[in-house]
């Protein structure tokens, strides 16, 4: 632990000196004993509270307990700090405190619901030990700092404060909630692939379903030689339609069009939805990717960091908690691939997204339109889209990509101010009013 800052102890410590010298120069020169016994118990005291405060700040300890953890919404998770008096003397007291990110605790109910105290004022006797046991209930996705551990100590006369962290944090990854599926078949402009459609817009030349007699009109390659030779008259091969029904999922995230009235439900929303439409694709062995202008919260604390020892408490407790701002205009994106580790690499990506103030959701697209792969459907998630938004997506449906728009408003008439530019340039949009409406408009997109 730190001395306190060069703004708030040194100026009583300097007056104290002072009122000592002076009385042992008015004693010496007035031959009063007691103004310097005085000065002798007054710098006494002054050496054993600084000899104290320093021998409980450097003696005391903090350690945590387990290191990072992945959870799913609904789970908890048990912290235990353990606090040891490394010193033969007795500590007074100890103010020991957990930091939690404020915006984890700000809804109602919060996104990490605390039960048990974090925060606990000890007095520790020499060669002891004390627990500080709690636990979190993670009601909702997200990517949390849990900890670090603030140490505050000092003398009893209150003449010398040292804090500092004692432990490093571990960071925490609540999944986003997946709502089961049964089917999905929002096929892509690829008219070959793995999957059988409804209805024939291209026939692929790779599934074969029968044959049946030529009539006019059928094309010479599509002759079955063998039926014909066998039967003395010409016969046709059908194939079965197929497409890829992969998608890319492109959400929008700016604080802009995300209103903070609706914070954090529609934000969220966004995400089971999300993350319930990757888990279906998965199980489908279809590729999927994202694309998104959201902030990772993984990579902005990689960025800004935190320090973890500081002079006052204040600063200690704000340099050690979660920062807020990020302004790198960097989009997230992960290209569509297979396979369980890349769905759990969604799933984590999803539970770390934070409503961003950086790239617009039209300069996404521009960004990042050279990335985005032509095979899957382009599936973006909005809540308010922008003339610049509607713009841009009927752009990309004009130069051949297949776009569908799911619009997570619960007003009817917000949505259909939004559905309408886009269902005349005929892009598919379906309306995510609630929660539980997720797998309805899945669903409606499926058979679409």
């Amino acid at each position: 632990m730190n001395q306190s800052s060069p703004q708030s102890a040194p100026a009583p410590k300097f007056t104290l000196i002072a009122a000592i010298s002076i009385l042992l120069l008015l004693g010496m020169i007035s031959g009063a004993a007691l103004w310097i016994m005085a000065a002798i118990a007054v710098g006494l005291l002054i050496a054993v509270n600084f000899f104290l405060t320093k021998t409980w700040s450097t003696a005391t300890v903090a350690s945590r307990q387990g290191g990072d953890a992945e959870l799913t919404a609904g789970s908890t998770h048990q912290v235990v700090i353990t606090v040891t008096n490394q010193s033969k003397l007795p500590v007074l007291w100890l103010l020991v405190e957990d930091l939690l990110p404020a915006k984890a605790m700000s809804y109602d109910p919060p996104r990490l619901q605390v039960s048990g105290d974090r925060i606990r004022l000890l007095m520790m006797w020499g060669q002891a030990t004390r627990k500080l046991k709690y636990q979190i209930t993670c009601n909702r996705r997200g990517y949390f700092q849990v900890g670090p551990t603030i140490l505050e100590t000092g003398d009893m006369m209150g003449l010398y404060r040292r804090y500092r962290a004692g432990n490093q944090p571990q960071y925490v990854t609540v999944l986003p909630r997946v709502v089961p599926l049964t089917t999905y078949e929002i096929g892509s402009r690829r008219p070959i692939g793995e999957i059988r459609m409804r209805e024939s817009i291209m026939d692929d030349p790779t599934r074969l379903r029968g044959i049946r007699q030529w009539e006019p009109g059928d094309p010479m390659r599509s002759v079955h030689w063998s039926a014909t030779a066998r039967t003395g008259t010409l016969h046709s091969k059908v194939y079965e339609p197929s497409s890829i029904i992969g998608a890319t999922l492109i959400m929008d995230l700016h604080q802009r069009t995300t209103p903070q009235r609706h914070e954090p439900v529609r934000s969220d929303l966004a995400i089971t939805a999300a993350a319930s439409i990757a888990t279906a694709l998965h199980e489908s062995n279809e590729p999927v990717g994202i694309a998104t202008n959201a902030r990772d919260a993984a990579d902005r604390i990689r960025q800004e960091g935190w320090q973890g020892d500081h002079r006052v408490r204040g600063l200690a407790q704000a340099a050690a908690s979660m920062l807020n701002e990020s302004e790198r205009l960097r989009p997230i994106i992960l290209a569509p691939a297979r396979g369980p580790n890349h769905l759990r690499e969604i799933m984590r990506t999803l539970a770390r997204l934070e409503i961003t103030d950086g790239l617009t959701f039209s300069e996404l697209l521009v960004e990042c339109e050279s990335q985005l792969s032509a095979e899957t459907t382009l599936l973006v998630i909005l809540q308010q889209a922008e003339p610049e938004t509607i713009a841009a997506l009927i752009s990309l449906q004009r130069r051949g990509r297949a776009v569908a728009v799911i619009i997570n408003t619960h007003d009817i008439n917000d949505y259909s101010s939004i559905a309408g530019p886009l269902i005349a340039a005929r892009i598919p949009t379906f309306h995510l009013a609630s929660a539980d409406a997720i797998s309805d408009v899945c669903r409606q997109t499926l058979l679409r």
